[in-house]
């Protein structure tokens, strides 16, 4: 598969962005839609992918969860003009709090990401070390 990504200038900056496709999470060799079945606990789980991969998925996205939450309130605040604030109540897992954001249906973890992505709010959890 080849994917073409816009490349696109910002005025402002002056510096070239790629847009993210929403099958796309940045430094995942699978799909969205793989990693989100797994995340959501998906109970007919088809992702040909070891124990070892889905759980480092899931801690993946859990320590992140709250991130993303909140980076989610800050693009709608600064881009929604009746940005939508959690609902009070008891408390929620942090895929809750995500998916009032952005719902529960299929492709969440897609309209998560690519905001966040997108508004250069992803946090860079790669490292190169570089020898000498």
């Amino acid at each position: 598969m080849v994917l073409i990504l816009r490349r696109l200038k910002c005025k402002e900056c002056r510096r070239i962005h790629h847009e993210l496709p929403d099958i796309l999470i940045p430094y995942k060799r699978y799909s969205s839609e793989s990693i989100e079945a797994v995340i959501a606990g998906d109970l007919e789980l088809t992702v040909a992918a070891d124990e070892s991969t889905i759980s480092r998925w899931r801690a993946w996205f859990f320590c992140l969860a709250s991130y993303f939450a909140g980076a989610l309130i800050s693009i709608a605040a600064r881009y929604v003009k009746n940005a939508v604030e959690e609902p009070p109540g008891l408390p929620r897992s942090p895929l809750q709090r995500i998916w009032c954001h952005v719902g529960d249906g299929p492709g969440w973890l897609a309209r998560v990401v690519r905001p966040v992505v997108n508004t250069n709010l992803w946090l860079q959890t790669r490292s190169a070390f570089l020898s000498a």
